[in-house]
């Protein structure tokens, strides 16, 4: 019998280095015979089970080796062994399967257009050749070795070294092993450097601090929201009414001793609850995986995973055809534009720069301590841009809010002079995230038509929600920070000075519908000691919550979609925590309850009345009456859908305006349908309601009938024309 011997290749594999293990390990012609190679860390002894062929161990080793005639091996065998504590194992041998993906798929991914990446890279449990197993597979090109690591192989890599292919593609499959273990991959880079990290394409991960990846089952949840998903391929969402509400899931509600909840739980709590309050579409802070719970998701880890601090992916499921069940669409906050530095994340994934740019002119965000994708690479857009069509497909998400849109937009974002590396022709543009954003909304319309991505943009870019083929960025929505900024900082003056900044708020019609926008009143406005809604308005405690709901009624009525963050639809005091639940007791009191009962009536009222959601988009839908009533800061407009209308009239002042007249557009007895200052919304209850609001024929603001009436103080009323029938019976009256 052949003595083995310790070669220059086998010690390689011995100090985990070798690239190609597939080269030496597994069952290979040798002399007109056969050679089974093994390396079997822990083994005492090893044989091939099929036959009872003994192992030969390679002196100072843990490879074994048997020799023999090919008639004597079975064409697929397993190895048994006894490891150092006396257990006996036996398995498939994993280097004697073929290369296990397929030469497309890996094209596809080289070139950046494998929109189902995560079919291809990760951890799947598979079956060949009536073997079934898991196949690991990473993305590393610059590693000179990846292993498999976990539990199952005490997270040694010396155990399962993958084979890489042309272009940086690392996969194993290893038999036997199933769902529920888990992993990490062992990296050993040029430099001879080693270390672990999580699967990027992972879809499932411990809970934190823990950080390893867990091998999913195949995905045989049962939805049952097909005919939510049917509508939504077709929903005409331009025209329909969408009010969002944003939600923490870790703070929304928590459990009695403060601990997190189920997306089950939270799922049937949270449905309920914004039914009643009449929104249409829930947003949730990030729940991809992240490590850092301060963060508020923004720093994510797993962009295939929603993270486990809730529960498992089935869970989730669970949750959103929970939504979908009962009318409630649900957009997930999505981050592609940066990643934290966490030693087992993307940073410096291979030993080098692979998602990052390598310059941290190109490739760090200081403000936020994290990385900026490098969206030059094809490798890296295939991975984001597959994310995106991930959560919209398997998880049956209706959207994407994607945060930081600005920071990617502009080479110099936050950045001094000299700080920043402009682009081939000099300028701020980030060309290839650019790019990157008009592919991303280009793949995603394409495989799941209704689905909607929004631009979190805080900027003037032009054309963001344009379509690509006319220059546009293609996204669907673009949140309004102008229109934010402006109202906040206008109601958060004293209403004596606010006749001087009436610009600040008419402001936002003279651009509202070069976009297509939404209003947001966002967890960044109650966060990082910006205050609370409420504690932002000015005056009293009175003026405090009349100047909220004064706030909210020009929201809802002016052009745009609506979002509103958790706690700010009952009007919470204490600015947001992030580790703490909402300040629900505070619903018992009736300041609280009325700003609720108003949000919930707004909704209703959106959502009933065309005209307040029909033409978000267009001018059409929107006139003025009088905008030039600074001395008074009042507001009168008009909202409509031809020749049906809504009349708004706001008073940002404490002063009732008695006998206040404007213009209106036709002729007839008006009704109040709506009023802040009421008695049900915890107002002092200066209405007009059971008044006959006739008009007369007294010329107005350019119009030939006027009506006169009591703007009630700080507050805001809707008024309705009355059916000619109807005003024809009042005014014989």
């Amino acid at each position: 019998m052949i003595q083995p011997k310790l070669t220059p290749d086998l010690q390689k594999l011995v100090d985990a280095r070798h690239n190609d293990p597939f080269a030496i390990l597994g069952r290979h012609p040798e002399n007109g015979g056969l050679l089974v190679r093994a390396l079997l860390p822990y083994a005492e002894e090893a044989a091939i089970a099929e036959g009872g062929l003994l192992m030969q161990r390679v002196e100072g080793t843990d490879i074994f080796e048997w020799r023999g005639d090919a008639s004597q091996m079975p064409g697929r065998y397993r190895l048994i062994w006894r490891d150092d504590q006396g257990h006996e194992h036996i398995g498939h041998d994993p280097y004697c399967y073929p290369q296990q993906l397929s030469d497309f798929d890996l094209h596809l991914f080289g070139e950046g257009k494998h929109w189902h990446a995560y079919r291809l890279l990760g951890a799947r449990v598979h079956e060949t050749e009536g073997v079934s197993g898991v196949l690991f597979s990473v993305w590393a090109p610059s590693a000179e070795r990846v292993s498999v690591v976990g539990e199952f192989n005490r997270w040694n890599g010396l155990c399962h070294p993958m084979r890489v292919h042309g272009n940086g593609v690392w996969e194993l499959f290893i038999p036997d092993i199933k769902p529920g273990i888990v992993y990490k991959f062992e990296i050993r880079a040029k430099n001879g450097d080693v270390f672990l990290k999580s699967d990027p394409y992972g879809l499932h991960f411990e809970v934190r601090p823990s950080t390893a990846t867990i091998v999913e089952p195949p995905n045989e949840f049962a939805w049952s929201d097909g005919p939510w998903m049917k509508a939504r391929a077709e929903f005409d969402w331009q025209h329909q009414p969408m009010s969002i509400y944003e939600v923490h899931l870790g703070s929304w509600q928590q459990g009695p001793e403060g601990e997190l909840l189920n997306y089950r739980v939270l799922a049937q709590r949270l449905v309920e609850y914004v039914k009643s309050l009449g929104f249409t579409h829930i947003e949730l802070l990030p729940i991809t995986e992240h490590p850092y719970d301060l963060s508020w998701g923004y720093q994510t880890i797993g962009y295939y995973a929603p993270t486990s601090r809730f529960g498992s992916p089935d869970d989730f499921r669970w949750f959103i055809d929970h939504c979908h069940q009962h009318g409630i669409g649900v957009i997930l906050d999505w981050v592609p534009a940066h990643f934290p530095k966490d030693a087992h994340g993307l940073a410096w994934f291979d030993g080098t720069a692979l998602y990052e740019h390598e310059d941290p002119r190109l490739g760090e965000h200081k403000d936020w301590s994290t990385l900026i994708f490098n969206f030059g690479r094809y490798e890296v857009k295939n991975f984001l841009i597959s994310s995106a069509v991930f959560w919209l497909e398997e998880y049956h998400l209706d959207g994407l809010r994607v945060d930081a849109v600005a920071s990617m937009l502009y080479l110099d974002y936050s950045r001094k002079e000299g700080e920043w590396v402009p682009n081939r022709y000099g300028g701020r543009e980030n060309l290839e995230a650019i790019e990157f954003m008009r592919q991303l909304n280009e793949v995603t319309h394409h495989q799941m038509p209704g689905a909607l991505i929004m631009a979190e943009e805080s900027t003037s870019w032009p054309q963001v929600t344009k379509p690509t083929y006319v220059g546009g960025l293609g996204f669907d929505l673009k949140w309004n920070m102008g229109w934010m900024n402006d109202t906040l900082r206008y109601m958060e003056k004293e209403a004596i000075y606010r006749q001087y900044h009436q610009g600040e708020l008419t402001f936002s019609l003279l651009y509202a519908f070069t976009e297509n926008f939404l209003l947001p009143f966002s967890h960044d406005e109650v966060a990082h000691g910006k205050h609370s809604m409420l504690y932002k308005m000015p005056g009293d405690e009175w003026q405090q919550f009349a100047n909220l709901r004064l706030l909210y009624i020009y929201m809802f009525t002016h052009p745009g979609k609506k979002l509103l963050f958790m706690g700010s639809e009952f009007g919470q005091g204490r600015e947001w925590d992030c580790e703490a639940a909402l300040d629900w007791y505070v619903r018992d009191y009736p300041f609280h309850q009325g700003v609720e009962r108003l949000v919930r009536d707004l909704n209703g009222l959106y959502c009933r009345e065309p005209v307040l959601h029909a033409f978000d988009f267009d001018y059409k839908g929107f006139e003025w009456i009088d905008c030039h009533d600074a001395h008074n800061s009042v507001l009168v407009y008009i909202r409509r859908t031809g020749d049906d209308f809504l009349v708004i009239a706001l008073n940002f002042t404490p002063v009732p305006r008695e006998n206040y007249r404007f213009g209106v557009p036709a002729a007839g007895v008006y009704e109040e349908i709506m009023n802040s200052d009421a008695d049900e919304y915890s107002g002092s209850g200066m209405c007009n309601q059971g008044r006959a609001l006739m008009t007369e024929d007294k010329p107005w603001n350019d119009r030939t009938h006027s009506l006169a009436l009591t703007l009630p103080p700080l507050a805001g009323i809707v008024l309705r024309l009355k059916p000619a029938a109807v005003s024809d019976e009042i005014e014989a009256d």
